[in-house]
Formats: C-alpha cells, structure tokens, sequence
C-alpha cells in the first residue's frame, strides 16, 4: 500500500457539516432572548469559531462563573441542535473524501471549538463517526482558536508533526489557529467568501471533486 507521511485534522462545523445559517441563527435568536444585539459581521468576525468559555463571559460579564457560563452556552446549543436536527447532512463530497483516506490509510482527526453534546450530535446524526477515532473538542482545550492548542494536541495524537499536517477550516479564527500551528491550511469557502480566505494555502468551496493527489500538489506536500 502506498504510504503518505501526512495527516489531515477538520474543523467540524462549517467544514464536516455546513451549518454556518443554522449556528448562526441560534446564536442571534440567543441573544435577543437575553436582550442583546446581535449582527452577521460580528458573529462571523467574533463568535464563530470560538468555545463558549469565551463568548459568554465576553458578552455577559466576567462575573459570570463557568456554571453559570456552562448553563447559558447549553441554552445555546440547545436551540441550534433543535433546529438543524431535521437538516443536518455532511458536506457535499465529504463521504467519498473521507473513503479516499480511508483507502490510502492516512490518519485523520476533527479538532473543534464545539463542545462534545455538539460533536456527538453531529457525528452520530450524519453517521460520520466511523472515520473518526481522534477527536479534540472544547472539553479538552484551555486556549480557544486563533490559539494553536487545538491542533497541536490533534497533531499529537495523530503522531505527526505539525508541518506534515493539513487542516480544513471555514473560520478566520481557525484559519489562524491552523497557521500558528505551523500547519497547511485549506479553507472551505462554507461560512466565509474565498476573498476573506486568502490567508489559506488553497481554497475548496466543498469536497466534490477534491482529489488527494491535486490536494497535496497544490500543498507542496
């Protein structure tokens, strides 16, 4: 069998599953439940992307203990898993990139700011669980994206360094997360227009078509 010295980690949502509308929407109807304002370029630039150890204290006072924090992000996921639940599919292409991986036994990982109900969730519904025997949520990070952590520890137990693995992510936070990892970068065109995705070593809009040999060319790996 043909041997490649890589790994590939995904970002779960708006790569795994294009959910960007669905979180998107549960976050606004969150927020004008608490009486506070709410726009797309705000949640694009300053929510998505992050755990919510560090969106609710930022947007509901300091004061807040991580009960108290834990208690109002459930609220949140609550509400978002409630209303994808009926349209939740993986990523159009996903499943057959995920066979080609599978074939060429390459490693692969999802390391993500969600937190594990989300994660559960999502895998379970799509049936994507089999492929994914590594996974780091925001149980097991202390430093959200851009932070590197959350990637370096899926670079670890993948047991590949960082350089030889290539990260798909739609967020700017984990497009930066990835790169301050020292990783290859490819950003999914789901949550944000390829202009705003420069900083990426290539850009997919989705998984259709990609093939691993034109993947790794374009990477220089």
């Amino acid at each position: 069998m043909e041997r490649f010295n890589i790994a590939i980690i995904f970002d779960m949502d708006g790569v795994i599953v294009d959910n960007h509308a669905f979180h998107m929407k549960a976050w606004m109807q969150f927020f004008n439940d608490h009486g506070l304002p709410l726009s797309e370029q705000e949640y694009k630039q300053q929510i998505n992307g992050r755990p919510l150890a560090e969106i609710i204290p930022k947007y509901f006072g300091k004061h807040f203990t991580p009960a108290m924090s834990r208690q109002l992000g459930e609220e949140k996921e609550a509400a978002y898993r409630e209303l994808y639940k009926d349209h939740i599919v993986p990523t159009p292409g996903l499943v057959d990139f995920l066979e080609i991986l599978e074939e060429k036994n390459i490693p692969k990982a999802i390391a993500t700011s969600a937190p594990p109900a989300n994660v559960d969730f999502t895998l379970q519904t799509t049936g994507l669980k089999k492929y994914f025997p590594i996974i780091t949520d925001d149980s097991m990070i202390t430093q959200g994206k851009p932070h590197p952590e959350v990637y370096l520890k899926s670079a670890d137990q993948l047991h590949t360094p960082p350089h030889r693995c290539i990260v798909f992510e739609d967020a700017i936070l984990g497009v930066q997360a990835g790169k301050n990892a020292g990783m290859k970068v490819v950003g999914v065109a789901t949550t944000h227009p390829r202009e705003e995705l420069e900083n990426t070593d290539y850009i997919i809009d989705n998984f259709e078509k990609l093939s691993l040999e034109d993947l790794l060319d374009k990477l220089s790996l």
